[in-house]
């Protein structure tokens, strides 16, 4: 008999357990994945727009409006005259990882895994992020910041300019290529629609305290708990 899995724990496709052997890469949306806040959101709050620019995240999140890319610049526009000691206050003092996220990466690395975060948010946070979690590869995007404060703008980057959920996708299929493996044997973990291009592709989906259309396709949903909830079904 199957030992029971925890409360808020959904598996969809798959009897469990699978072998966390038989995976070589494990990629992450980061914010309200990785980390407790949306960091833009939280940008957006030290100049009083946090109303503005979290219905325009919401509503981008739950798959209302379809054009991340728009979506964002439209967020980002608003941030135009931010200071930037504004993301260092936010880093120090508002951001923190998720319940259970270190002991999962643990036991992802533990088992020989490559990691992977890719992110709709900003590499002054996603690169602070992957230090401290010991994550090998990132993708996010580039605030552009000129005399210590934000322009309202985003930085063209050789790949692009915005990560959205195809670049994200991309991101996956380009990652694995390099490491010589099938996407059957990546894991993708995210809450928003944009991340569910990259978790169509992968050989595990995972939403973690996701939006419902996110949970209704991702092949385990993690509702409530931790991110090692995971593990119950990982061995």
């Amino acid at each position: 008999m199957r030992p029971a899995l925890p409360s808020g724990l959904v598996v969809r496709g798959f009897t469990p357990p699978l072998r966390l052997a038989d995976f070589r890469l494990a990629a992450f949306d980061m914010d309200s994945t990785l980390i407790n806040i949306e960091c833009i959101d939280e940008i957006a709050a030290a100049v009083g727009l946090k109303a503005e620019v979290a219905a325009i995240t919401e509503a981008t999140m739950r798959g209302e409006i379809a054009d991340f890319k728009e979506s964002l610049r439209r967020r980002v526009a608003l941030l135009q005259g931010v200071e930037e000691k504004w993301l260092h206050e936010i880093w120090e003092h508002r951001l923190e990882l998720n319940p259970g996220v270190e002991t999962f990466l643990k036991a992802l690395r533990d088992a020989g895994l490559k990691t992977l975060l890719v992110s709709g948010g900003f590499t002054f946070f996603s690169d602070r992020v992957a230090q401290r979690l010991a994550i090998d590869y990132t993708r996010a995007n580039v605030l552009e910041i000129v005399g210590g404060r934000l322009t309202g703008r985003v930085v063209e980057q050789p790949w692009g300019d915005i990560c959205d959920g195809a670049e994200k996708q991309r991101m996956l299929l380009q990652t694995c290529q390099a490491l010589g493996i099938l996407p059957a044997h990546a894991i993708a973990v995210g809450d928003g629609s944009n991340d569910l291009p990259m978790m169509a592709e992968a050989g595990l989906s995972i939403a973690f305290h996701a939006k419902p259309a996110v949970r209704e396709k991702a092949m385990l949903a993690i509702n409530e708990g931790g991110m090692d909830d995971a593990l119950a079904v990982l061995r």
